[in-house]
């Protein structure tokens, strides 16, 4: 049921809008929490990864109906400030308060953030009715939510392992995409006959804790189907490899939800008339660079569009975009003015070419950023600060604070706990900014054998100021080649290009702003 105010603000929309004469798109925006770039259809048929095991048809479905990007990045692996840039259209570090994980210490200080316009009101005050549920976009900028009575968020894994016979387990399994369905028809119950919407889905599945073994119990996702699969920076032992099968389970879990938003858009009679959106905020949590680190891992996003009459199907575009670009594409698709003061560029024109590959030659690189996630990771809640430029054939990353450790401060006498004590313990108090998972675990407790010390480097070792990676020879962003003089030319080149686009963008790190109040309380 929709609450009394939320019919209250539909019906107040204009006449004109509610009628059948409007043909501006829907738009329906599935954001899943820390989802990376993980689908079947993201199979490299050049080398084994991931996406050889997943099994994800729903998701391909969008693919092949539409477009898929294949350099499609966050602004930030850290879920609040990549979702400030989604809805504002702006880099993170210009969201104020939301350019952190949890703001700072802000009051009775102006929120230059709040004042930032977002798509979701924009496109609300030409009429658009706005619906979402769960973990979406902030209010501020998304606008009137209306919500179904659908209670909390049902986690696959933990929602069908706790069923005590095979008939509730089935049950179960039946009622956590339709949790999906019904959030998509609590919006279009909601809305006047004819009203154009926005729904955005905000699924936690790829969000830890999930169940241990879940992958092989609920999916028949076999760990060992992924040995010589992982990425050169991932012990590939038994524990490892069943904890990303138990990730890649919770991502066919998102598939099923999908599949249900899509049979649900197709009875109501609107899918020749929706824009589908599919992306995450950030990369795999609980790993080695993955969320919270501007290796590919932890940015590089899933975006699959599908806009029926408007994007030619089974496209895949190789344009490098950043996913800050949605909100002037979502602006742009209804018709309207460009929208103020964002850095992002609406993705109109790409989606809408008739022919894939590159197709806009000026998109050939993306910057991404990272400030503070967990706020007391390190002594004097202090972030620890990073900005890249990745392009077709390098990454080049600056840290502003090598000094600091990447993933906070090391906490020795929390590794005294057992295995599974480490690998269950959701906010750890050592390497805070690295979520619990068996494979942080594993590596705390194997740091002194010669296997493990090198994961121990790798996930928790400090980091120079400048990296470089020559994504040509080294596409795991193994070997970091900044120090080398054979590649000063594109170090330096980079560098400078990385700085001229925060200095226009005016990036408050660049005057040391977020080691200050209030980024820091």
């Amino acid at each position: 049921m929709m609450c009394r105010r939320d019919f209250l603000a539909a019906a107040a929309v204009p006449a004109i809008v509610r009628g059948r004469e409007s043909r501006k798109p829907n738009i329906l925006f599935f954001l899943a929490d820390d989802w990376g770039r993980y689908a079947s259809v993201y199979r490299d048929p050049v080398r084994a990864g991931f996406n050889d095991v997943v099994k994800t048809p729903n998701i391909d479905r969008v693919a092949s109906e539409g477009v898929r990007f294949t350099n499609a990045f966050m602004a930030t692996p850290s879920c609040t400030p990549s979702r400030a840039a989604i809805a504002t259209g702006c880099y993170s570090f210009r969201t104020g308060s939301t350019a952190n994980l949890r703001g700072g210490n802000w009051k009775g200080v102006p929120d230059q953030g709040s004042e930032l316009p977002g798509f979701g009101k924009t496109l609300e005050a030409s009429g658009y009715f706005i619906g979402s549920q769960f973990k979406t976009l902030a209010a501020k900028w998304l606008g009137q939510r209306a919500r179904g009575e659908l209670g909390g968020f049902r986690r696959f894994g933990q929602y069908v392992t706790a069923a005590k016979t095979e008939p509730e387990a089935a049950r179960r399994k039946l009622e956590v995409p339709e949790q999906a369905r019904a959030s998509l028809k609590a919006t279009l119950t909601a809305r006047q006959p004819g009203q154009p919407f926005v729904h955005v889905y905000g699924p936690i599945n790829t969000h830890r804790p999930w169940v241990r073994g879940s992958g092989k119990k609920l999916w028949d996702i076999d760990p060992d189907s992924l040995q010589g699969k992982l990425p050169a920076y991932f012990p590939d032992n038994p524990v490892v490899r069943e904890d990303v099968g138990d990730y890649l389970g919770e991502v066919q879990a998102l598939d099923l939800m999908v599949g249900a938003l899509l049979d649900e858009l197709e009875k109501s009679g609107e899918a020749a008339n929706t824009m589908v959106v599919l992306a995450g905020d950030n990369g795999m949590p609980g790993v080695p660079r993955g969320k919270c680190n501007l290796y590919d891992l932890g940015v590089r996003a899933p975006l699959l569009v599908r806009w029926p009459g408007r994007t030619k199907a089974g496209l895949a575009i190789d344009d490098f975009v950043n996913l800050m670009d949605l909100a002037p594409t979502f602006v742009e698709a209804a018709g309207l003015p460009a929208l103020e003061r964002a850095n992002g560029r609406s993705l109109v024109p790409v989606l809408t070419s008739p022919r894939g590959g590159t197709v806009d030659r000026t998109r050939d690189f993306v910057i991404t950023s990272r400030e503070r996630h967990v706020p007391n990771a390190r002594a004097g809640n202090l972030p620890y600060p990073s900005r890249a430029i990745r392009t077709k054939d390098f990454l080049y990353i600056r840290n502003f604070k090598p000094g600091r450790n990447p993933m906070g401060d090391r906490v020795p006498a929390v590794e005294a706990m057992s295995f599974d004590e480490l690998a269950a313990t959701h906010e750890l108090l050592t390497y805070r900014d690295m979520d619990a998972s068996p494979t942080k675990a594993w590596i705390l407790k194997n740091r002194q054998t010669s296997h493990g010390a090198i994961a121990y480097d790798i996930a928790f070792g400090n980091r120079p100021e400048e990296e470089l990676y020559d994504l040509r020879k080294d596409p795991d962003q193994m070997m970091n080649v900044a120090p080398d003089p054979k590649y000063l030319s594109q170090r330096n080149g980079l560098s400078k290009r990385l700085t001229a686009a925060l200095q226009a963008a005016g990036d408050p790190r660049l005057r040391d702003e977020f080691d200050q109040p209030p980024y820091v309380e």
